[in-house]
This record gives structure tokens, sequence and C-alpha cells, in this order.
């Protein structure tokens, strides 16, 4: 489900024709309405388009004729400096001095005569006024192509006369007859030049009188399309003028009752003197005409919120600015602040500001705000995101389970439906009327039956089971903790159901899968999956609490035992190994210290002796310490340090197994709540076995269930 909220109607004062028809279906009527305008503004926009396109064009080639008319202009020059430059060359011979620095003169100015007048012809890049290599695109026009050839026919004689002088070995002869067809041709040569100078100035001036001819017939047609829309809208403002004063009642009206927060904001940031009702209660204030918005909204949201905030109201204030492409970033579009209710309390609400503009002409007189309240979208949509989570979470423990044992599988959901069944009962029987300790006997029970399941689901790899199994942990530690006095109890356990029935349907799915999965066959013990499971459950224990665990497991065959002692004897391996993990192995560095290996061990086994069962767990950690487990105690408050004297250390150690009580620093999927051992203890007792408790401090820790 989507919950979608829409923004309100503006209510800005707009003019509103009277008697207005109905809008027919597919907005044909509105364009049929607007058509004029519609069509005014699309020659409009296509104008202005060709207007551009043809004006870059133009522009672009009056450049490049400027770039003509400069090197064509070169050009005269570089004649006049080709003939001086052979003339000084003769000179140098005739005083009999080295001409070098004459003949290097000589030689670049012939060099780009002849590479600009070939731009001329055929286009080339050549060097510009600067030096820098520019784009010589050829001349344009009869007039320019006629010029070009004299020039040419004038020049490859010239170039060729040079040549000699230019390598240095001309004779007296060719030097004089170079010399005479400079004398003869050089004022010719600097007449073409002028001739194309003047030739390229008149393409140019062409050129221009087209552009401002095209741009002033653009600018015609666009005032006349824009008159054209102008008398089409005062057309329409003339017939609306009776709506107003009824649009205004209508306007007061809305501001009474919309539950939006309504208000007009000056270009200096002041609220309007028209205010709607709800605007105070969203603000948690009373507003007044005149405040500034801005700080009013400093004691909404943060820092930079606020300043991101300014910065679009200044865009929205400018007239050159598009409304329309600003929208998109609003950031105050959802925004959680803290606002004042009537009772004076601070309370949490999700707010969305959108802002419009209302224009007069070409000035953006006032911005209509409009203030929404969108806490019940927003806890939808985090509640719905949340099933999104949840859904994903149960899919992936079904694919998980996939990859169980079948025959786990199945006694698995039989234990945990069977459990979970047994804790409704408990619930169902106890209420607040009863006392303090029926209380805590049927939670702790509860207890040890969710962290059964807990632990049975972790060595499946089941974690999200696990995680909700403890999460409804949780739930019981809080009525535990109450010590069943509180007031509080009573709604405490009516809400426990819920997470129970949840539970419960994450069973039923795994049992319906169950039967899609392939049976196992007759007879047969999954020894090898218990054993692997344990060793899983082990090795994540470890990596959870950042340690570091060798593993042994070697449960046996079991297919003797009776099934309700087998699942007793698994929950028992379960919750010794976990705590041997949780509480007995030291992380890597505090066992280096001690001259151990980094990595702990922890042996789980079962054997089948001549007359009873032993179910051993032993790890090679720190052991108990009946100093830690008394400072436990008197930091749970459940002993005074007189009545701890009282007690021999053997007896302080067994408080290990009472509900409750954990030597854990902190909570966590594994350790905590103190109910491992209470489950272990009451296990034992239900399978009528003995247990052997032997520890040496800093070597070992052996638990030893022994039954027939």
């Amino acid at each position: 489900m989507t919950a979608v909220l829409s923004a309100p109607a503006s209510v800005a004062t707009k003019r509103i024709a009277p008697h207005a028809a109905p809008k027919r279906a597919g907005g044909r009527f509105a364009f049929g309405k607007y058509r004029e305008i519609i069509i005014a503004v699309g020659f409009f926009l296509l104008f202005d388009l060709g207007v551009l396109v043809l004006n870059f064009y133009t522009s672009f080639q009056i450049a490049q004729d400027a770039v003509g008319i400069n090197l064509s202009g070169r050009q005269r020059m570089l004649s006049q400096r080709t003939a001086k430059a052979i003339l000084s060359v003769d000179a140098a011979r005739a005083k009999g001095v080295a001409a070098g620095p004459e003949l290097d003169e000589l030689a670049a100015a012939v060099r780009l005569f002849d590479a600009t007048l070939k731009g001329f012809q055929n286009g080339a890049t050549v060097p510009g006024g600067d030096g820098k290599p520019v784009w010589l695109q050829p001349a344009e026009g009869p007039r320019a192509a006629d010029i070009l050839a004299k020039a040419q026919a004038l020049w490859t004689p010239y170039q060729q006369l040079v040549a000699p002088v230019l390598s240095g070995s001309a004779t007296d002869a060719e030097l004089q007859a170079a010399v005479d067809y400079a004398r003869t041709n050089n004022l010719k040569l600097l007449g073409l030049m002028n001739e194309l100078t003047t030739a390229l100035e008149a393409v140019a001036s062409d050129r221009a009188t087209t552009l401002r001819m095209v741009q002033t017939g653009g600018i015609v047609l666009a005032l006349l399309n824009f008159a054209f829309i102008l008398f089409k809208f005062l057309r329409r403002l003339r017939t609306s003028d009776e709506a107003i004063e009824a649009a205004n009642e209508e306007n007061r009206e809305i501001l009474v009752s919309v539950r939006e927060g309504l208000f007009l904001m000056t270009p200096d940031h002041r609220l309007g003197s028209q205010l709607s009702k709800s605007a105070h209660d969203l603000f948690g204030r009373t507003l007044r005409p005149g405040d500034n918005f801005f700080a009013l909204l400093a004691t909404l949201v943060s820092e930079k919120a606020l300043a991101d905030a300014r910065d679009y109201v200044e865009l929205l204030f400018s007239p050159h600015v598009k409304e329309a492409l600003v929208q998109g970033i609003n950031p105050l579009s959802e925004v959680e602040v803290q606002v004042r209710n009537r009772l004076g309390q601070n309370q949490r609400r999700y707010l969305s500001f959108h802002f419009n503009r209302v224009q007069e002409g070409d000035t953006v007189r006032h911005l209509l705000v409009t203030v929404q309240d969108i806490t019940a979208r927003m806890e939808l949509e985090a509640k719905l995101t949340g099933e999104r989570q949840r859904s994903q979470k149960e899919f992936a423990m079904l694919l998980k389970a996939f990859d169980a044992d079948p025959a786990m599988l199945r006694q698995f959901v039989q234990r945990a439906e069977r459990g979970l069944l047994e804790v409704n009962d408990l619930l169902r029987s106890t209420s607040s009327a009863q006392g303090e300790a029926a209380i805590l006997k049927a939670v702790n029970e509860a207890c040890r039956r969710v962290h059964a399941l807990k632990g049975d689901a972790a060595t499946l790899g089941l974690d999200t089971l696990a995680a909700q199994a403890h999460s409804f942990e949780n739930e019981l530690q809080r009525i535990r903790d109450t010590g069943g006095s509180s007031g509080n109890v009573g709604d405490a356990l009516l809400a426990l159901p819920m997470p129970l029935e949840d539970l419960l349907n994450k069973i039923s799915a795994l049992r319906g899968l169950t039967g899609i999965q392939r049976p196992a066959a007759a007879g047969a013990e999954p020894v090898e999956p218990i054993n692997d499971a344990l060793e899983r459950l082990l090795r994540e224990a470890a990596a959870d609490t950042g340690k570091q665990v060798q593993a042994v497991v070697r449960m046996g065959s079991q297919s003797d035992l009776e099934p309700d002692a087998r699942d007793l004897v698994r929950e028992i391996a379960v919750q010794l190994a976990r705590n041997a993990v949780v509480h007995g192995i030291e992380a890597p560095p505090e066992r280096q210290a001690t001259g151990k290996d980094a990595a702990g061990k922890v042996q789980v086994e079962l054997v089948r002796g001549e007359t009873e069962w032993t179910l051993s767990v032993r790890d090679d950690g720190c052991g108990l310490s009946a100093a830690r487990v008394r400072q436990r105690l008197l930091a749970l408050g459940w002993y005074t340090a007189q009545q701890l004297d009282s007690f021999n250390e053997r007896q302080i150690i067994a408080h290990i197994f009472k509900p409750g009580f954990s030597t854990a620093p902190a909570l966590t999927l594994h350790a905590g709540r103190g109910v491992g051992l209470d489950v272990v203890q009451a296990n034992v007792q239900r399978l009528g076995a003995r247990m052997m408790l032997t520890s040496t401090p800093g070597q070992f820790t052996e638990f030893r269930i022994r039954f027939a």
C-alpha cells in the first residue's frame, strides 16, 4: 500500500473567469482555450531559434571575414617588404658586404606572402597577425577570384626570379633581373592586394547588413507575437474582474479551514498579512504578519538546511530563473523538525514546504508558501520499508533452510512448535493479578523455551529466526527486570502474544518447507549434520566475539535415544558449547600472553557406555573464577558482602545456573541474559541426569552429564 498526499490547490489571488465550463477529458478543452496563445508562443520560440541560428552562423562568417581582411592588409605590407628586401640585397652587394640579414628578411616575406596567397585561393592554416596559426578560408566572389588570379600571375615569375637570390648563388645578372621585376610590378601587386581587401570588406558588409535585417525582422515578429499574447491575456483578465471579490472571500474561508499552513512571503522574507489557521500549529507557535520567515525556520531546522533554504528562496525571487527548473531542488520538501504542542511538549514532526511564485509582470511579488504535515506519510513509508526488509529476511531464512538437513529441520520444527505452544500456555495462564513469584516463574520458563529455540535456530544457520527469538527474549527480559511488581506489567504481558504469534508463523512456514524437501531414509540418524551444525555454531559464536576456536565435535550415534531425550541432549550440547566460547575461551592476545595458542579448543562428545550415556563439553579457556562470580552477585544486588562471606567457593559457583545470572559485560545474541545454563540445568533435570562441573582457573572447564 502506498500513501499519496497531494499538495493543496494554490490560494493565491488569481483572477478567475466566472462561470467557467468544466474541463473536458483529455485536456482538449484546455488546449482549445489557449490554442491561439500556444501557437503564438510556438512561433515566438521558432523565430527566436531561427534568428539565433542565423546570427551564430553569420557571426562566424563575419569573424572569418575579419581574418581575411586583416591578412589581405598584411599582403599589401608583404609586397612592399619583399621589394624593399630585394633592393637591400642589391645595395649590400654593391657595397661588397654580406647580405645575411637582408636575405633572411627576404625569405620570411616571400614565404609568408606565398602561403597567404595560396590560403586565399584554396583555404589553409597560415600564421596570423600575432604569429599564431589561424584558418584562412578561400576568398568568396568572382571579383576576389579574378584579383587572386592576376596576383598569382604576377607572383609566380616574381617568386622564380627571387629563388636564386634566396639560395645565395644568384649572379649579378639574376639579381638585377629580380630587382628590375620588383621595381616594375611592385605597385601592381600592391594595387591587387588593395583590391582584394576592398572586395573582402564588401562581402563582410553584405553579411552584416543581412544579419541586421534578419535581427530586425525577428524582433518585429517577436514583438507582434508578444503583442498578440498580451492582447489575449488582457482580454481574459478583463472578463474576470467581477470574480475577484468572490475569489478573495473564498481565500479567506480556505485560510480558516485548510489543514495546511498557507501564507505569502515578501521579497524581504516577511510573512504576509494572510495566514492560515493551521500554520500556527505546524510551527508550534503563534505567527504574526511581518515575522521573518527564516528567523522562524531557524528554530526548526539545522544551520545547513537553513542556508540551503535561503539560497533556494533567492533563486525563486529572481525573475530570470525559471521556476520549473528549480522546483526539483527544494531543500525543504521533506524536513524533520521539533515543535512544541499545545501542552508545551517537544514533538517530532515531518514537514514539507512548497514555494510558488506570485508574479506581476516580470516581478516576483511574493512566494506562496505551503506547509504540510507529512508525518503520517513518512511513518508509513518507514513501516513499509521495514515490512519489505522483513519479507526479504524471511525469504533469506527459507533459502537458508533448503541447505539444512531435512531430518534435522523437521525435528527443529517439531521442537520449536512444541516449545512455543508451551510458552503460549504459560502466558495465557499468567496475569498481572498473580503474585510476583508466579509471574517470574512463568517468565523464566518462557525464557528457557525461547532461548533453546534461539540456540537450535543458530545451529541450523537460521540467523533471521534466531534474531527474532532474541528480540522476543528482550520483551521477556523487561518483564523479568521489573520483578513482576510494576504497574505496567499487565500491558507488557498483553503485548507478548504478538511477537509469539510472529515466531509461530515463521515456524509454520518452515514446516511447510519440510514437506517439499527430500525425506530422510527410514531409521537414519543425522549424526554428521548434528556435528556440522555444532561446529558451525562454535565458529559463528567465536567470530561474533572476536575469538578463535578449534572445534572438535563427536556426538556419536543417537539412534538408541528416545526422541525426547535426544532433543534434550541436543539443547544441552548447544547451550554448553556456546557458553564455552563466550565465557570460557579467551581472546587471542590474552591467550598468547599466558603461553596458550591463539585458538582455543572446545570439545563436545557424546559417548555410550555399558550402562549410561555421557555428554561432555570441555574448553581450555580461563576456567571458572569464584571471585568473579562473587563480584557479579554483588553488582546484581542479590546478596550483601556479609552474606557472600558465609558461602563456600562451590556454593558461589553454583549461582551460574541461576536464572538471570551472567558474567557477560554486555547483552549480545550469544550471552548476557543468564538463561543458557538455566536451560541446561532444567534439561538435565528433565533428562533425569547427573551433571558434574570441574574447572581449574586459567586452564579448563568441563561439564559432564551422565544419564541412563
